[in-house]
Order: structure tokens, then sequence, then C-alpha cells
């Protein structure tokens, strides 16, 4: 299993509690395909470097965890399904 990291960005629009929603619905699809989070932290809300679909700020939320390689399509199959993640990044870490 690889070490990865995701940073995704939530709609600003989403109520705190919508906001944890879509952050357990992450890490289950995670756990779901084999993986385990070690560490969940939400950033809050802040501006973004450019408008995506007319949003100017979004709330950040950093995830880390171990999954096998073959599965990240899946997972990035269901963070592009989700219609509360406005961007996500997904890299590889070598710790």
């Amino acid at each position: 299993m690889n070490n990865y990291e995701l940073m995704f960005i939530v709609n600003p629009d989403a109520s705190e509690d919508s906001f944890n929603a879509t952050l357990n619905k992450v890490s289950q699809l995670v756990a779901d395909n084999g993986g385990e989070v070690g560490k969940a932290e939400p950033w809050g809300r802040r501006k973004l470097a450019y408008p995506i679909k007319n949003i100017r700020e979004g709330q950040y939320a950093l995830m880390q965890f171990k999954m096998a390689p073959d599965k990240t399509a899946i997972l990035e199959q269901g963070l592009k399904l989700n219609e509360d993640i406005i961007r996500y990044l997904l890299v590889k870490t070598s710790a």
C-alpha cells in the first residue's frame, strides 16, 4: 500500500454539517476500497487563487491515507461524482 495525500475543496455554500458529511463520505470511500485513513483535517474557508465555476472561495480539507495503487482510480471517480467537491488533488507521498 502507498501513502497518499488528498486535498479537496468543498462548495462554500455547504453548511458545517454538510461539510462534515462530505469529509465522512470521502473517508468511507477510502475505507471501502481497502484504504486506511491516517489523518483527516478541515482547513476551513479560504479564498481560491482563481474562480472555479464562478465560485471565489471554498472550504478546504486535507486527508492522509494508505491505499493500494490500483484503487485510486475508483477513489477519483467517487470524488468526481460528489457534487459538493469543487476540486481535488491526489498526490502519492514518500513517507
